[in-house]
């Protein structure tokens, strides 16, 4: 039809939608734990399309790891987390025994509809009997950008000698993607149009042949090389919303880079049809955020204030509504790569792009053969 497809009924902790719903007796999870005791929490948001805020009634959690890599830690009372992203807590069962739940629900800062209902999970001190109610933590607004932009503000690599940070502070590519919504023709759609996506304006088409194979086996006709290290045209990227000329161009069309190059990329969201918040994935490396503000970015001021000291090391990062986030990374794992927004949505509808790294000099520093049992596609 090319709209977007309904929104969920629910969302679910280890598969379970939690005692806000009908049937909730056996459709809620429970931990068990003993007072006293300190225990390590792995969170992974495997939602779809949304980010969540995550707390626990009653308990401070204390963020040690994020997307496998330590943080220097900090307490708090909610997380955010984006799909895909990882976040591991610790928490300490310190409260009087009883019953708390634990809570997720979306966090959407702008006009775009989300399954606004929460989810819960129980946290059961031993011996106490399951007839106590649990009782309930205070989630943010679903709206509340302080919250969530304060929160991420936190985030710091450990930076110490055994975990040191390697940020690249040469850059060798500078690269600016502008993400943006947009709408294309389509006789069979509802509408005569089809809601889209692109970077730089560029609506990723999937190819019939595999990326990687297509590169290893230099199969012509497959992507092409000439993604644009800008968008095409400058304009105002956070100003009123733009709800005409939003027609995208299609293309398979990837990235090269030299092996062992350093990157700096600046993902700049856009008022195309909406801002709106995108977590973004890159495939093959971790990445330092080493920037993110509201609004425009601006190449002059905003690379002084760059945390090129103790960044946080990740592989998916959120970029913030109407605003702007700026990462780096090495490029010495060759092959070729997806980076892509991690709302399934907005991934269907092309939101998507593809880095080449080049070979090295060495076998060492070039991509291995296929496996001879390597299942065609």
């Amino acid at each position: 039809m090319g709209l977007p497809p309904p929104t969920s009924d629910a969302h679910t902790i280890n598969g379970k939608p939690g005692s806000l719903f009908p049937c909730s007796l056996k459709h809620t999870f429970s931990m068990e734990v003993e007072a006293g005791k300190t225990y390590l929490l792995r969170i992974i948001n495997a939602a779809l399309n949304d980010e969540l805020f995550f707390t626990i009634a009653g308990h401070n959690m204390t963020v040690v790891e994020i997307d496998a890599v330590y943080t220097k830690p900090f307490t708090t009372r909610v997380i955010l987390i984006a799909p895909g992203q990882t976040t591991n807590v610790l928490i300490k069962a310190d409260q009087p025994p009883s019953r708390y739940f634990m809570a997720a629900r979306p966090f959407m800062d702008a006009p775009v509809p989300v399954d606004n209902k929460t989810v819960t999970a129980i946290l059961h001190y031993k011996d106490i009997p399951k007839t106590v109610i649990p009782s309930m933590p205070k989630l943010p607004a679903p709206n509340n950008t302080n919250v969530a932009m304060s929160y991420n503000k936190r985030l710091k690599s450990l930076n110490t000698p055994q975990f040191p940070v390697k940020v690249p502070l040469k850059v060798d590519r500078h690269l600016f993607y502008t993400i943006g919504l947009g709408a294309n023709p389509c006789s069979s759609c509802q509408n005569g149009t089809q809601l889209t996506a692109s970077l730089n304006n560029i609506t990723f088409v999937m190819p019939k042949v595999g990326l990687l194979q297509a590169h290893y086996f230099n199969i012509k006709g497959v992507f092409k090389t000439d993604f644009p290290d800008q968008p095409p045209v400058p304009f105002n990227y956070t100003g009123a919303p733009l709800t005409s000329n939003l027609g995208t161009s299609l293309g398979t069309r990837l990235s090269k880079v030299a092996f062992n190059s350093t990157v700096e990329l600046v993902l700049q969201d856009t008022n195309l049809l909406t801002v709106e918040s995108h977590p973004f994935h890159l495939h093959g490396f971790n990445f330092f955020v080493v920037g993110s503000g509201i609004g425009n970015f601006n190449p002059s001021k905003d690379p002084a204030r760059f945390n090129l000291v103790d960044p946080p090391e990740r592989n998916t990062v959120g970029v913030p509504t109407g605003g702007w986030t700026a990462i780096r990374f090495r490029a010495d794992n060759p092959g070729v790569w997806f980076m892509h927004c991690h709302l399934e949505l907005h991934t269907m509808w092309g939101l998507k792009m593809a880095f080449v790294v080049e070979n090295g000099k060495s076998p060492e520093e070039s991509i291995i053969p296929p496996p001879m049992d390597l299942p065609p596609c």
